[in-house]
Parts: C-alpha cells; sequence; structure tokens
C-alpha cells in the first residue's frame, strides 16, 4: 500500500476518491455479449474517469483508490499515469481482483453494463488510514460519489475526508447510484442525505435524484438538493438537457445532437467538466454549456477515459454540433 509521508503537504487542483477498474467493451455492436467475439480493454470507473477528464484540461489531479494485485491493476496503474492522473494514492489490494465492467452497446440508447466486482471491489476496502490528510483538506476540489458509502471500510474513510474537508468550497458529490452495489434503495437514500450534508455541490440523473430525495421533477429535485444542505444542484435530464440551481439562480442548458456510440463515460465526462467550470469560476451557463458538449463528445465513441476531450475539443464540438432537444440523438450524462 502507498501511504501520504507524515508531512507531506501536496495537494491537487482535483482529488477524486472512489470507484476505478477496467472496460471490456465488445467491438462488435448490437448484440449481446453472448455473441461478441472481440473486445477492447479500457480505463474505467466513474471516479477514474473524472480523473481522466479534469487532467486532460491541464489540472494537476490525483486518485484514492486501490487496485488488486494482478495484471489488471499494473494496467490501471500504468494508463493513470499515462493520462496524468496522480497514482501516489492508488493502493494494492493483497486479496481482491482489479474489477472488470462489460457493456453491451446497443446505440443509439441502451449500453447494459455488467459489472464483476466479487466478492467485493477494492475501491470499496479503501480504509481511513489510507485518506490523505493535506491533499483532502486542501487540495481545490474534492470529488465523491455515492458508491463509496456502499460498503466499508469505505463508508468510513468517506466521512473521514468530508470532516478533513469540513464543508469547503467545491466539495463535490455525484450520486452515481448503482442498482447492483446495494441490498436496498433505502440504504442509498440514508447514504445520500448524509452525503449532501457534507458536500457544497451535488450532481446527479433524474432517478438518482429520486433515490436522493425522493423527487423525479429536475425543479424539485434540484430544490430538495438545496435544502439537504448543498449550494450547487446540477440535474441531469437525458435528452431535455440539464439544470442547476442555486439559492438564487436557476439555469438550464439543452444538449448537443451528436451521432451516439456509446452513452457510457458521458456523465464522467460532463463531471470533469463541471470541475473544470467550477475551478475556473465560470456562470451557470458558460459551465453548463461545456460540459454537455463534453459529454456528447465522449458520447460519439466507444471508450471512456480515454475518450475525455481537451478544452479545445469541446469548443470545437460547441462551434459546429446542433444544441437542441430532439429524439435520443442527444446525450447529457
Amino acid at each position: 500500500m502507498t501511504f501520504e509521508a507524515p508531512g507531506d503537504a501536496r495537494v491537487f487542483d482535483v482529488l477524486s476518491i472512489g470507484r476505478v477498474g477496467v472496460d471490456l467493451y465488445p467491438l462488435q455492436d448490437g448484440v449481446g455479449l453472448e455473441e461478441v467475439e472481440t473486445f477492447g480493454k479500457y480505463l474505467g470507473g466513474s471516479a477514474g474517469n473524472v480523473a481522466v477528464a479534469a487532467a486532460r484540461f491541464g489540472y494537476a489531479v490525483a486518485l484514492i483508490s486501490r487496485v488488486g494485485a494482478d495484471p489488471f491493476g499494473r494496467f490501471v496503474r500504468a494508463a493513470l499515469d499515462e493520462l496524468e492522473v496522480g497514482t501516489a494514492y492508488l493502493g494494492t489490494d493483497p486479496e481482491l481482483p482489479t474489477p472488470v465492467t462489460f457493456c453491451e452497446i446497443f446505440p443509439p440508447d441502451d449500453f447494459p453494463l455488467y459489472f464483476y466486482r466479487f466478492p467485493m471491489a477494492p475501491d470499496l476496502r479503501i480504509e481511513e488510514r489510507e485518506i490523505p490528510r493535506v491533499a483532502v483538506a486542501r487540495s481545490r476540489l474534492f470529488w465523491s460519489t455515492l458508491t463509496g458509502l456502499s460498503a466499508e471500510p469505505s463508508r468510513t474513510a468517506h466521512r473521514s475526508a468530508w470532516t478533513l474537508r469540513g464543508r469547503a468550497p467545491l466539495t463535490v458529490i455525484d450520486l452515481d447510484y448503482r442498482e447492483q452495489f446495494w441490498t436496498d434503495e433505502s440504504e442509498a437514500t440514508l447514504a445520500a442525505e448524509e452525503a449532501l450534508q457534507a458536500c457544497t455541490v451535488a450532481i446527479g440523473n433524474l432517478e438518482e435524484c429520486r433515490i436522493a430525495v425522493g423527487e423525479k421533477d429536475a425543479d424539485r429535485a434540484a430544490r430538495a438538493l438545496l435544502d439537504r444542505g448543498v449550494d450547487l444542484a446540477i440535474v441531469k435530464q437525458g435528452p431535455r438537457g440539464v439544470l442547476a440551481m442555486t439559492a438564487e439562480e436557476r439555469v438550464e442548458s439543452l444538449p448537443y445532437r451528436v451521432p451516439v456510440l456509446n452513452g457510457l463515460g458521458a456523465g464522467d465526462a460532463f463531471g470533469g467538466a463541471i470541475c473544470h467550470g467550477l475551478l475556473q469560476g465560470w456562470d451557470l451557463r458558460r459551465m453548463l454549456d461545456f460540459a454537455g458538449a463534453a459529454g456528447a463528445y465522449v458520447a460519439a465513441r466507444r471508450e471512456c477515459a480515454t475518450a475525455m476531450p481537451t478544452e479545445d475539443q469541446v469548443l470545437e464540438l460547441q462551434r459546429t454540433a446542433p444544441q437542441r432537444v430532439g429524439s435520443g440523438q442527444e446525450v447529457i450524462g
């Protein structure tokens, strides 16, 4: 395991904690896994993807997580290093295998996921002692996901990190709800209540908002998130775009129209772009439009992490792609 040395005062622009692993995506579209003959191997996992997305915008980024002591773990570490995400806080679990995720690709809007995280994923074995205290407390933006609260000891590690943050600005919770990781959705609701009290920014789609605050209408969900304590609520509405709300402001952004190849990873690209906008101090309109374009950019590509765009690539898509509501070819996360 790698831990922060005593007195280490390194901080980051973006520090992410949570899920990382290997994505095995079919190279044939429109068929079930039982018929797929070849796969592509990619870096994956929500927290890892967001870290890569932020690094693509030029930020100093690191990831707190674990991988297995296996070839896939070595692949993940090497890929993060190559994509300029710091791995000083990426531990190696001596017992558990690196998670693998398969998907099926049925464009434009059906991408079933199959998680192989048994008996438990290494990222859910992050311990409180592995939390780098200085980095968590002082990094400019701290990104976590609801999945990190689905099991111990990761749950306690997240609580420790939020205590260190003390609700500092840009403490972000991605409501990232995956039914497979919870025994009952009521447990996820309780976890979300705790997370929202500790964080200042919340991001989730309509189903994740339903789990977190019991609301599936975008405006009511955003207000409920604000009522739980966050300063900024961002609600992704699929083909209807995205809504952002603060106590003083409400902004909606329409999605960009792209030929969707694989919608997986679009939400993480969106999240990395939100990190960029928050760190740059952009207004809500500029930030949402930019993040929507980043999500659309990745939706038009097969892989997730290695498809994350640069700022110039996002701006080019904004310049060339129409931004309007349509019939399933527009994707926001």
